[in-house]
């Protein structure tokens, strides 16, 4: 069996994953909820380009603790 039509999902499935989302947690508690991933998503992305860039964080700590040992 192909792994791919196991984790497909039709719209019948996500129409009732979204009920259950509602019955749950109420209509005004679900934009808060998506917010807050929302956000945690662009501190994760943020995060992951701060690391990515040339003259980041570790590449200035080497800088200086060379210039404090000359002195």
């Amino acid at each position: 069996m192909n792994t791919l039509t196991i984790l497909a999902l039709s719209w019948q499935h996500i129409l009732i994953v979204a009920i259950l989302l509602v019955l749950l947690f109420g209509g005004k508690k679900i934009p808060e909820l998506m917010r807050g991933v929302g956000s945690g998503i662009k501190e994760f992305k943020d995060a992951v380009k701060e690391e990515d860039k040339p003259g980041s964080e570790n590449n200035k700590s080497a800088s200086n603790n060379n210039n404090s040992s000359s002195n």
